[in-house]
């Protein structure tokens, strides 16, 4: 169903027929690329072969240009072939081949796209952020970056595992109980006063102190801090991740495995210490010294002889430290023996969402990924930049709900789950992305979920109305290049030419892992969609219910399907609704 694979195939084939007749040898193939040409003008497809195989076969790319288009001109599937420029080969194909590949479309259904199950094992660890606290908007968008690409991936025929790291391990969670023993306190009656600096200050903790007061009574507050804190901190924990769920799910966002950083840990060093010891007897640890970083010294910058993970020989720019001085293990360490259970779990890629000021985490995952699976299994680090709140164009920044950020859940309740998911798309992940409230709830042409959603109710508007005059459209089984052969205005074809770049699109935003480019050719294609809807008001000949002839309003009526069928896959695959009806 991808027709650009297909022609791919058809040019190597053509390539090889052109050189075994000259008597040349093949060279590798792999090089060679079928596209949609920048110009639409130019034709339909084009294609880089006479570019990167004339230096390999010493010859002048036009002239190798010109032998494979005289071959490309016998399949009957191509009605004109053009060389331009330097040496592209330009396609134009009959209108026979769109109608047909139209009819296949129909024919597969919600399956249109789908690839062919790959074998290839992959986890997409995203959100993870700490179970201090509700979701926050900076969480909001490597949520739905990272629960996107997840989907993309299963959608290309990957199977995919949707994770969550808990860091519920180190002093960030022993600061939350802290704070949830003063909320319990307060709970029990005792005068707390202003929450002191270096705890978390926010009302949500104040439910969970509540709930250790009904547990527990006063019996707390009798104990000693070593007592009670393991206590407070596994009760804290629980309640902030029930509401981090609880936060996700508005987005339509549930993981299939919570990781506890905990469970990395035990006596000894549990699995971490495993994994430092696997690093040795491979030969990347090592006793040795870091020079200074350039600049201004961290605070916890150490000049001593440590245990040293020898990064360096495996891509990264520094090599890591694994201990402390204190002879804890660092997070660092942590990261390695995370990576080496997922590792153990199968996994053939590991893929991170991360914050963008994680930056320098990229090298070094992908220097552990490389230690651990000795080249076996890949990591890759999607990074997402900063989102900033507008209201008519203003900055929003406080929170009623914590004081100091905006939480997640005050967006989605405010705008809706399918604004903030497509809207968090529709920029490339790494670049800065404003979310103005207006804009996103704005009934127009400038808002482009809304735009992309009216696509969708529109198509299914179309279908009532030709049912209100009496044609109902065909079976998909009836389809076929034939019936659909009316569909012959240039608009109509390029409608479907933009239909057939699904498939492609789905395997290229998922090997990219850009979820922006799916947000983008949903907003091109309802664009397209619009455009020829609107045609029909100026053309009466082109509008897609014509009472008078069945036959080509059945065929529209086919092309209309399509169109909501394709939006509606889109739309599920970012997380937003395909409506059919819209207000």
């Amino acid at each position: 169903m991808n027709i650009f694979t297909d022609f791919e195939q058809r040019i190597r084939t053509a390539v090889e027929a052109v050189l075994e007749r000259d008597g040349l040898a093949v060279p590798d193939l792999g090089r060679v690329t079928v596209e949609p040409p920048r110009d639409a003008s130019h034709g339909d497809l084009a294609t880089n072969a006479a570019m990167v195989l004339a230096k390999p076969l010493a010859m002048k790319p036009r002239e190798l240009a010109t032998r494979i288009g005289a071959m490309l001109e016998r399949d009957a599937d191509v009605e004109t072939v053009e060389v331009a420029g330097p040496g592209f080969i330009n396609l134009r194909l009959r209108p026979g081949y769109w109608t047909g590949h139209l009819a296949a479309l129909l024919h597969a259904g919600e399956g249109y796209g789908r690839g062919a199950p790959t074998g290839r094992r992959i986890n997409v660890e995203y959100v993870s952020a700490n179970p201090t606290g509700p979701m926050h908007v900076g969480h909001c968008r490597g949520a739905v970056v990272g629960d996107s690409i997840a989907n993309l991936l299963g959608f290309a025929g990957h199977a995919v595992v949707k994770e969550y790291y808990v860091n519920d391990s180190g002093e960030q969670v022993n600061v939350l109980a802290r704070s949830a023993f003063l909320r319990y306190r307060e709970a029990l009656g005792d005068a707390i006063g202003e929450i002191p600096a270096g705890l978390y200050p926010g009302d949500y903790l104040k439910p969970v102190g509540q709930s250790l007061a009904e547990s527990y009574g006063s019996a707390l507050r009798e104990m000693s801090e070593a007592e009670w804190l393991p206590i407070v901190r596994d009760a804290a924990i629980e309640a902030m991740m029930a509401m981090i769920r609880d936060d996700l799910a508005l987005l339509g966002i549930h993981h299939d495995v919570f990781f506890s950083e905990r469970s990395l840990h035990g006596a000894g060093g549990g699995r971490i210490a495993e994994a430092v010891e696997a690093l040795r007897a491979g030969g990347y640890v090592y006793q040795g010294t870091l020079p200074p970083p350039k600049g201004q010294l961290p605070e916890d910058w150490e000049d001593r002889e440590q245990t040293l993970f020898r990064s360096t020989e495996v891509g990264d720019d520094v090599d890591r430290p694994l201990v402390k001085s204190s002879g804890a293990y660092t997070y660092f360490a942590a990261d390695v023996a995370y990576y080496a259970d997922k590792f153990a779990r199968g996994f053939d890629e590991m893929i991170y969402v991360l914050g963008a000021d994680h930056g320098g985490y990229v090298k070094r995952l992908q220097a552990v990924a490389r230690a651990v699976s000795s080249g076996r299994a890949d990591a890759d680090v999607v990074l997402c930049q900063l989102v900033k709140l507008f209201r008519n164009g203003e900055p929003v920044r406080m929170s009623k709900r914590s004081g100091d950020f905006v939480t997640l859940a005050e967006v989605v309740e405010e705008v809706g789950r399918d604004p903030v998911r497509f809207m968090m798309l529709f920029r490339k992940s790494d670049a800065p992305l404003d979310f103005d409230f207006q804009k996103v709830t704005e009934q127009s042409k400038d808002n482009p979920v809304f735009y992309v959603q009216y696509a969708h109710a529109r198509a299914k508007s179309v279908r009532r109305q030709a049912a209100e005059a009496g044609v109902m459209p065909l079976a998909s089984e009836a389809m076929s290049a034939e019936a659909l052969a009316g569909l012959t205005d240039e608009g109509e074809l390029a409608l479907i030419r933009k239909l057939a770049e699904f498939p492609r699109l789905i395997q290229s935003a998922a090997e990219a892992k850009e979820p922006h480019r799916l947000a983008f050719y949903l907003y091109d294609l309802a664009s397209a969609f619009h455009g020829q809807y609107n045609r029909g008001k100026d053309l009466p000949d082109l509008r897609f219910v014509n009472a008078d002839d069945r036959i080509i309003t059945q065929a529209r009526l086919g092309l209309v399907e399509a169109v909501a069928q394709v939006v509606a896959s889109g739309l599920a695959l970012i997380g937003a609704h395909a409506p059919d009806e819209m207000r």
